[in-house]
């Protein structure tokens, strides 16, 4: 009985439901240029938010399910209620993944064009996508920002981050029926207790300053390991995109 007990514990996911979740901390102000702030509008009354990650200078990369009818971009923020240097810049075009399932979130990826430039400075700057021969290892341990939900299911007014480290793709593989190595990464230690939060969807997994993924999943209370996009096995179709994005 205490062998099926351990064989469960090691093949059920966890949940931190009840608060055990760990955020991690706020993360030192302005230290991440390339972080977005998206509001999602899908009617005057009916808003969410996501984040997102600046991979050119009118051009922000996000997860597909962050659509919505119109999209604000705020770069340069920290504390999204104070007063900073901040850009707040209109979506022009959204290109979500033609492949994009709502319900398996596979290829939840997203390209967004900003009705103009942004100006690129101290606390705005873009970051570096990976190459195609690029593979994040399981063990390897990177970091994810947002301004998600704490633990308590409350949103911060400041970016908070938190380290993960990789899960081998067989763990997830094991929890999740429609997990897709090859397009897909493997996240979070059951035993560290950290994950990202709601409304960090979108948000880069950003390891030796590379954004090398994009969260993907959504819950408030987290539940490890979680799955999020692998960029590197979507280059082409971004470099695609990109061309079509700077047509009129």
């Amino acid at each position: 009985m205490f062998q099926l007990l351990l064989l469960l514990v090691a093949v059920l996911p966890v949940s931190t439901e009840g608060g055990e979740i760990f955020w991690g901390t706020e993360s030192k102000p302005h230290s991440r240029p390339y972080m977005a702030f998206l509001e999602i509008y899908e009617s005057k009354s009916d808003k969410f938010r996501c984040g997102g990650f600046l991979v050119r200078e009118d051009i922000v990369m996000t997860a597909a399910h962050c659509n919505g009818r119109n999209i604000t971009v705020t770069l340069g923020a920290h504390n999204i209620k104070k007063q900073e240097n901040t850009q707040h810049i209109s979506v022009h075009k959204a290109i979500p993944h033609k492949n994009f399932n709502s319900k398996t979130l596979v290829n939840d990826i997203m390209l967004l064009k900003l009705k103009h430039k942004a100006k690129l400075n101290g606390v705005v700057k873009t970051i570096v996508l990976p190459k195609s021969q690029d593979q994040v290892k399981p063990g390897q341990v990177c970091t994810v920002a947002g301004w998600g939900n704490l633990p308590n299911c409350s949103l911060p007014n400041t970016l908070q981050e938190v380290n993960l480290e990789v899960q081998k793709g067989q763990t997830c593989q094991v929890m999740y029926k429609n997990y897709k190595d090859s397009i897909q990464l493997c996240v979070g230690n059951p035993k560290e207790k950290k994950a990202t939060g709601k409304r960090d969807a979108g948000g880069p997994f950003v390891c030796n300053n590379v954004a090398q993924g994009i969260v993907s999943q959504h819950h408030c209370t987290g539940q490890l390991p979680e799955v999020f996009t692998r960029i590197s096995s979507f280059l082409p179709w971004i470099q695609e995109t990109m061309k079509l994005l700077q047509q009129p």
